[in-house]
């Protein structure tokens, strides 16, 4: 009778560990759905890692909305999306919360000024390129230029791509007010269609539809940003409110680990984290990366 109870005991653990384990088997493939809204500079690079990840894991939903920083940060603060992209700190943001929202930096992104190809402007110093945004200079002459308004495009107030660039340009200056455009894409096609034309976005958006500037004669290339001798550049953040859920948590290590780094984030033309040999606070002091 003993020996009947034990094999009875030893049976129904065995059935629970099974249970378990199937358990656990159907909550690793219960359905997912994960939302991403914000940084158009950052969704093509989003936008192709969630295709990958979903083909690879089926029960995962990705859904990626453009809509510039600032409503990155509104979206997952107010719980409409499980991440919120953004091309600047949450501290750079006014109305943002910061001690709500958790930063995961996946890669860096340059910025560069562009002209309209028929131009024939190269290159321009750092003064001169404050100068123009700010408005004082207004013709293209004054910069070494062909005699033509200077005409300026700016992004949205939203875009973090614009806040990067009015804070390692202006300085504090008042940019000129003119016309604006709300993600990167139309920026260079106005650019590309308006003679005079000046703008800025993010280098892994640039095409040969318009031209590039060099700074003070620094060409915008990856190796000119990973040491800081090309000045204008920003990190691609995923922001998350409080702690992220085991789906958020796996997708964040997918798009930092080595694979995505070294193959995706380089080829969308985007910097891994890894390779930059300068960090950026949010308050943007410039300091080496420690070995």
């Amino acid at each position: 009778m003993v020996w009947g109870i034990a094999v009875l005991v030893v049976l129904a653990a065995l059935g629970g560990g099974i249970a378990a384990v199937q358990a656990g088997q159907r909550g690793a493939n219960a359905p997912e759905r994960l939302s991403l809204t914000g940084s158009t500079a950052m969704a093509p690079l989003i936008q192709e890692a969630a295709k990958n990840y979903s083909a690879a894991h089926p029960n995962v939903t990705t859904t990626v909305t453009e809509g510039g920083s600032a409503e990155g940060f509104t979206a997952v603060s107010d719980g409409r999306a499980s991440f919120g992209m953004s091309d600047i700190f949450a501290e750079e943001k006014d109305g943002v919360v910061p001690n709500n929202l958790v930063d995961h930096k996946i890669a860096v992104v340059g910025i560069v000024p562009i002209v309209n190809k028929r131009l024939g402007v190269k290159t321009i110093t750092t003064t001169a390129l404050r100068l123009i945004f700010a408005g004082q200079y207004t013709n293209w002459r004054q910069v070494g230029g062909p005699d033509m308004p200077i005409t300026i495009i700016n992004r949205a107030e939203g875009s973090g791509t614009r806040t990067s660039f009015d804070r390692q340009v202006l300085h504090g200056t008042e940019p000129k007010t003119g016309l604006e455009q709300e993600s990167s894409a139309k920026a260079r096609a106005m650019v590309a269609s308006t003679p005079g034309a000046i703008s800025y976005l993010a280098l892994s958006d640039l095409d040969d539809s318009v031209a590039p500037v060099y700074i003070d004669g620094i060409k915008p290339s990856a190796a000119n940003i990973e040491t800081g001798t090309w000045p204008l550049w920003a990190y691609e953040h995923l922001y998350v409110k409080g702690k992220p859920t085991l789906a958020e948590v796996r997708f964040i290590q997918y798009l930092q680990s080595a694979k995505v780094q070294k193959s995706l984030v380089t080829k969308m033309g985007y910097l891994p984290i890894k390779n930059m040999k300068v960090e950026r606070t949010a308050d943007g002091q410039l300091n080496d990366v420690r070995p």
